[in-house]
């Protein structure tokens, strides 16, 4: 089992010259958040992403959590450090100040959280459902629950979840039966949630479940859902603990990954029913979960880049250190490690390649998160939230379905080895696996960039962002440089890949829109990709003439950017071909024809 060692180097290039870190700390409200904080910060997390949550990450995975009759234990090592991991600050490091936490940036704490996740994606899960849980809270509860609840939240005393899929309404939530009945000023719950992550285990001492139920005379369908707060524990006025509420966990799922993380039956209501209070309006709950959403889907997309990079670094230790065979042309001299075949070079670059460019994509998005929430300018503010809504959905599905191939390759570089557990190199490709799934489909991410964010405005936001990366085209193409000249030019044909499929899908009728709506999904990341490369390799080449110290680190930059522009960006042409056309083959079959 390989260790983790944070690139710090390349995400500290990622928020600078992709991410816009200047341009976010100079921001109202960050006046005491500097560059030389900023390090400091990635280098703490480093150290404990490291030290701590790596080291157990493989015995979660081996023991998993254990359920006895509602109560669920965690792996050894898991409480232990969920403590230090609190007492040090990091649970609350992305909220809010207002009730403990530091208001540090997005983008700074996207790249803490890469860091969590790649090191233990399993002990990562229940900071990202609390904070999801804080947030909507922070927006819509009445300030009584955001006094009593927030602080220990944000702190990490309390966790959170979100409890939505029901055995018969999973990504339907229109099926939703769960039920909350009146009683004063509060609710009575009852019904089944499935799904629930962190829904129940030992490491805090109280857990704070947001659950979508209905109310007695709410309409049907997801037009009648409300949202309420039910905690483990009743909390008294003074904030201490009170008696447990009627909730309990039925039994935990066994699956195929994230073993550290349990994965939770919850039954509300077997006695009288769960207590619980209104967060937000009766029958807005779908309205006050999507406040979560674009960071749910963001971090998710997150998990996709943290889980590739420590595929690729154990595939690339292992590569380094395995003897078989000789090398290609030394034939005379002794056998060699792997990493000097040809096709394991290949299986490392690409690998290395698409996690580079997944990682500028999601610390992008970040930045526009940053510049959405806290510029100063009320246009620019706008601008930058039209984007992120745009990008959201490509981040969550194109760097998932991105993790399902590289952990793969990263088995494959192992060989044999890497079918067997020992190595470690398994549990990657099925951590990853759940990526693609929860959080909305891949297939969801896709009806939601053609429907929600592309068909709205008419592909006006899209048309911009194209209109950007063919101007940053021309810009990296200008130089004289060879390399960034074939970058540019591969990025341009990617981009009329990208543009003719944008115009093709305005036009389609909905049902083969929707046909195309995954392909072009995976267009859209495989392009903005290549953009974003494109300009690290711009950015990368500026340092190197200006004499930066980090030469290897700005040579390999270059060379990575080329290998994704001659072996990535060439796939938009296809994907392309498969939104114009596909619709054919995928809708001709009956059903019985399957």
């Amino acid at each position: 089992m390989s260790t983790y060692d944070p690139p710090l180097r390349d995400m500290l290039f990622a928020m600078k010259e992709l991410g816009g870190l200047d341009a976010v700390l100079a921001q109202p409200g960050h006046e005491e958040v500097t560059g030389d904080l900023v390090e400091a910060i990635l280098e703490e997390a480093s150290k404990f992403a490291s030290n701590v949550l790596a080291p157990i990450n493989k015995q979660g995975d081996v023991q998993g959590c254990r359920w006895n009759d509602g109560v669920v234990s965690t792996a050894d090592g898991f409480k232990q450090a969920y403590a230090g991991f609190c007492e040090t600050g990091w649970n609350g490091m992305p909220a809010g100040t207002e009730f403990g936490g530091q208001g540090m940036p997005t983008l700074l704490s996207t790249a803490v959280l890469e860091m969590w996740k790649a090191s233990n994606m399993a002990f990562s899960l229940c900071q990202m459902l609390t904070l999801g849980a804080v947030e909507a809270i922070t927006h819509h509860a009445r300030d009584e629950l955001k006094r009593l609840y927030l602080p220990a939240m944000v702190e990490g005393r309390w966790t959170g979840t979100m409890n939505i899929t029901e055995p018969q309404a999973g990504s339907d939530l229109a099926a939703i039966r769960t039920k909350a009945v009146p009683e004063g000023d509060r609710y009575r719950i009852s019904g089944t949630k499935i799904f629930i992550t962190w829904g129940e285990h030992d490491m805090a001492e109280n857990i704070i479940h947001l659950v979508l139920a209905r109310l007695p005379d709410a309409p049907a369908g997801v037009k009648g859902i409300s949202l309420f707060l039910c905690p483990k524990f009743l909390v008294n006025a003074d904030g201490s603990l009170g008696e447990r509420n009627d909730l309990v966990c039925a039994s935990i799922e066994h699956k195929m990954g994230i073993h550290g993380s349990a994965t939770a039956v919850m039954s509300f209501g077997e006695g009288p029913g769960a207590i619980g209070w209104l967060v937000g309006e009766p029958n807005q709950g779908l309205a006050c979960m999507f406040t979560m959403m674009n960071h749910a889907r963001l971090n998710v997309g997150l998990e996709g880049v943290a889980i590739s990079d420590r595929a690729y670094q154990q595939a690339r230790q292992y590569a380094l250190d395995r003897v078989q065979g000789k090398t290609l042309g030394r034939e005379d001299a002794p056998s060699a490690t792997i990493i000097g075949h040809p096709d394991v070079r290949r299986m490392l670059m690409d690998m290395k390649a698409r996690v580079e460019a997944m990682r500028a994509l999601a610390y992008y998005t970040a930045g526009q998160m940053d510049r959405a929430h806290g510029h100063a300018d009320s246009a620019t503010r706008q601008s930058a939230q039209t984007l992120v809504d745009l990008l959201i959905p490509v981040v969550k599905g194109w760097c998932t379905d991105n993790a399902l191939a590289i952990t793969s390759d990263g088995v494959q570089i192992h060989g044999g080895m890497g079918f067997i557990e020992e190595t470690g190199a398994s549990q990657h490709l099925r951590d990853a696996r759940i990526t693609t799934i929860y959080e909305g489909t891949t297939g969801i991410q896709a009806n939601d960039l053609i429907g929600r964010k592309l068909a709205r405005d008419g592909g006006v936001a899209m048309k911009r962002l194209i209109a950007m990366m063919s101007d940053d085209a021309a810009a990296v193409g200008s130089h004289g440089d060879a390399v960034l000249g074939a970058m540019a030019a591969s990025l341009v044909t990617g981009l009329r890949a990208l543009s003719e499929a944008t115009d093709w899908l305005l036009a389609a009728p909905g049902r083969e829109a929707a046909a195309g709506a995954v392909p072009y999904l995976k267009l859209c990341g495989t392009v903005i990709g290549g953009w974003l490369m494109a300009r690290a390799a711009d950015a990368a080449t500026a340092q190197l003439a200006r004499g930066d110290a980090h030469a290897d680190f700005l040579a390999a930059k270059r060379i990575t950017a080329h290998h994704y522009a001659l072996h990535m960006l060439p796939e938009a042409s296809a994907l392309r071909d498969t939104v114009l056309h596909g619709a054919a083959t995928t809708l001709g079959l009956s059903d019985a024809q399957f």
